[in-house]
């Protein structure tokens, strides 16, 4: 560069330059959105309220929600997609979820790591952010069968996160997860909607916990009455 100064390394520069040959070659398959999906669904489910940044997500093989979809925007951000997350917000009765964000021809899909089964992939199929949050609205309950899911965060875009190193530095996901809870919210539910849900059959709950890591799980207490 002119005057002799250093051209800044990227965030994705920075990932890949701390990576190991075996760790190059697995990373190098993660080149579709299902791929990386299949990847994070083949880690175990952290109990531990650890924000792991990508790298560490990687030499760990371990994540719970919030780190495994950091980690897969940063696998989406290697592949030529933007670095996009949202949350998830449901009642007091239960935990936020992050969603990695990508779109096809016009249309969002998303990755997730969950310990529910129904919480996670989604096709590039949905026409609107609102309509993909709604995918997930049935699936989304806690452990007492109560549907949660009561509304979602705006999409935040991580590049603005680069100068912090999010890919590789476990303190910057303490500042993208500041970030979440201050921008901008959306409710799906009026009260009288929420007065009238019914609760989740145990079948479809037992099956979107088949496999579930249950010292992850949020277990509020049963409500009275």
């Amino acid at each position: 560069m002119d005057n002799g100064q250093k051209r800044v390394l990227s965030a994705v520069e920075h990932f890949d330059a701390a990576l190991t040959k075996a760790e190059k070659q697995l990373i190098a398959r993660l080149n579709k959105p299902n791929r990386i999906q299949h990847f994070l669904d083949g880690l175990p489910y952290s109990s531990e309220t650890i924000y792991r940044a990508p790298l560490r997500v990687l030499h760990e093989q371990t994540c719970q929600c919030f780190d495994g979809a950091v980690f897969a925007a940063a696998m989406l951000h290697r592949i030529g997609y933007p670095a996009v997350i949202l949350n998830l917000l449901p009642n007091r009765r239960d935990d936020d979820h992050v969603l990695a964000l990508f779109r096809q021809h016009g249309h969002w899909g998303a990755i997730a790591k969950s310990n529910f089964a129904g919480l996670r992939f989604r096709e590039p199929i949905y026409r609107s952010l609102r309509e993909l949050v709604m995918s997930y609205f049935e699936h989304y309950y806690n452990v007492h069968r109560e549907k949660t899911l009561r509304g979602y965060t705006q999409q935040l875009y991580l590049g603005a996160f680069d100068s912090c190193q999010w890919m590789t530095r476990d303190e910057a996901l303490d500042l993208i997860a500041e970030k979440l809870d201050r921008i901008r919210r959306f409710s799906l539910l009026t009260a009288s909607m929420i007065r009238q849900l019914s609760p989740v059959d145990k079948r479809s709950r037992d099956a979107g916990l088949l496999g579930a890591n249950t010292a992850g799980l949020s277990r509020p207490s049963r409500k009275k009455g």
